[in-house]
C-alpha cells in the first residue's frame, strides 16, 4: 500500500490555507502578474506589498503627532524615506491592485499597512477590506528614540492602533511586531485582547549605514539569513498554547526544514521573502515537495499533527527556551587547539 500523501493545509487567522508557506510583503506582490505567479507556484496565501503611512500622509499632507516624537535627525524621520514615487505605488493604486488581485486568485489575500500611528490607518484599513482583502497585516514600524518616551507609552501606542483598526474592520487582523519588547509574551497577549487574531514574529528593523567620506546616512537593505530564524522560532515555541493568537514566523525562512521547524515550534504559517527574491518563485514548489517527502519519511500525516510538537510545553526540557540553556550554549563552543575556529 502506498503511503498517504501528507495534508499540508493549515489555518491562519481563521482562513484555511492549502499549506503554511506564505510569501510576505515584498516587491514580488507589487504587480498583478507577481501575485498570480505566486499562486501558481503553490503559495498558501499572499501578503500584499505594503502601503506605507508615509504615502498616506504624503497624499493628505497631514502627519500624526507620533511621527513628531523625534527630529529629522532620527533614522525613522520622513527625510530618510525614499521619494514615494520611486518607492511604491500610491494609496489609490494600491487599493486597485488589491481589488484586481483578489478577483484573479483563489487563495487568501492579506493586505499590508506599514506605519506607526492610528491616523490614516483606520480609513485605509477599511478601504483595503472593501477592496476585497481576506485579512489585514499591520506592520507597526516604530523606533522610539526620544528618551522621554516610556516603554509603557510605546506599548499603548501599539494597542491603540490595533483597537482602532479592529473597531473599523471585520476581516481578520494580524500585527507584525519587533522583538524588542521587555515582555514579548505579555505584549502578544495584550494585542490579542485588543483585537488581533494573529502576531507576526518579527519585524526586521533595517539599519542605515554611515558613509564617512560623504558624511551621509545611507539606506542599506540586507536580506535575511537562515540563522535569523532562531529568534522567531524560539518565541513561537514559547507562545504556543499560552497565547491564543495565531503565530506567523517571519525572518530566516529559506528552506523546507525552516518551514518544518516553524510549524513544530507552533507557528501556523511561515513567511518567506528573501529566499524567493534571491532564487526565484520556483523555490515554492521545490520547498513544498521537500516538506511532503520529509513528512512521509517521518510518518506525519498533517500539519495539524506536527504543530507545536516542539513548543516549550511539549519538549522534554522546557528550560532550553529560557536562561537555563545559556550555560549549555556557552559550553557547547569548542575552539581548535591551534586557535583556529
Amino acid at each position: 500500500m502506498s503511503a498517504m500523501t501528507p495534508d499540508l493545509s493549515t489555518t491562519y487567522l481563521g482562513l484555511r490555507l492549502r499549506n503554511p508557506l506564505v510569501p510576505s510583503a515584498s516587491p514580488l506582490t507589487r504587480t498583478l502578474e507577481g501575485v498570480r505567479r505566486l499562486e501558481e507556484a503553490g503559495a498558501g496565501a499572499i501578503v500584499m506589498y505594503s502601503l506605507f503611512e508615509e504615502q498616506i500622509n504624503h497624499e493628505s499632507e497631514q502627519l500624526d503627532h507620533y511621527l513628531n516624537y523625534s527630529s529629522d535627525s532620527s533614522p525613522e524621520a520622513l527625510s530618510y524615506f525614499p521619494e514615494m514615487k520611486n518607492y511604491n505605488i500610491g494609496p489609490e493604486e494600491y487599493l486597485e491592485l488589491v481589488s484586481r488581485a483578489k478577483r484573479s486568485i483563489d487563495i487568501p489575500l492579506i493586505g499590508s499597512l506599514n506605519g506607526v500611528s492610528p491616523g490614516g490607518w483606520v480609513r485605509y484599513a477599511k478601504a483595503i477590506e472593501d477592496a476585497g482583502a481576506d485579512a489585514l497585516e499591520l506592520n507597526v514600524y516604530f523606533i522610539p528614540t526620544d528618551p522621554m518616551t516610556s516603554s509603557g507609552a510605546v506599548e499603548e501606542m501599539y494597542l491603540d492602533v490595533v483597537r482602532r483598526v479592529r473597531e473599523t474592520i471585520r476581516i481578520p487582523l494580524a500585527v507584525k511586531i519587533s522583538p524588542y519588547f521587555s515582555s514579548t509574551a505579555w505584549m502578544c497577549r495584550r494585542l490579542h485582547e485588543s483585537g488581533a487574531q494573529g502576531v507576526v514574529l518579527f519585524n526586521r528593523f533595517y539599519q542605515p549605514d554611515l558613509d564617512p567620506e560623504t558624511l551621509e546616512v545611507v539606506p542599506d537593505l540586507v536580506l535575511s539569513r537562515a540563522d535569523e530564524l532562531r529568534l522567531p522560532l524560539r518565541w513561537a515555541a514559547i507562545l504556543h498554547g499560552r497565547v491564543r493568537a495565531d503565530v506567523a514566523v517571519s525572518g530566516g525562512v529559506h528552506g523546507s526544514r525552516d518551514v518544518i521547524k516553524a510549524v513544530m515550534a507552533g507557528a501556523a504559517v511561515a513567511h518567506m521573502t528573501s529566499e524567493l527574491l534571491q532564487k526565484g518563485i520556483r523555490r515554492i514548489p521545490e520547498i513544498l515537495a521537500e516538506v511532503r517527502t520529509w513528512m512521509t519519511e517521518h510518518e506525519y500525516v498533517s500539519m495539524d499533527q506536527m504543530r507545536g510538537c516542539m513548543s516549550q510545553q511539549h519538549v522534554a526540557e522546557p528550560a532550553v527556551f529560557e536562561r537555563a540553556n545559556y550555560m549549555k550554549v556557552l559550553q557547547s563552543y569548542r575552539q581548535d587547539p591551534t586557535g583556529r575556529l
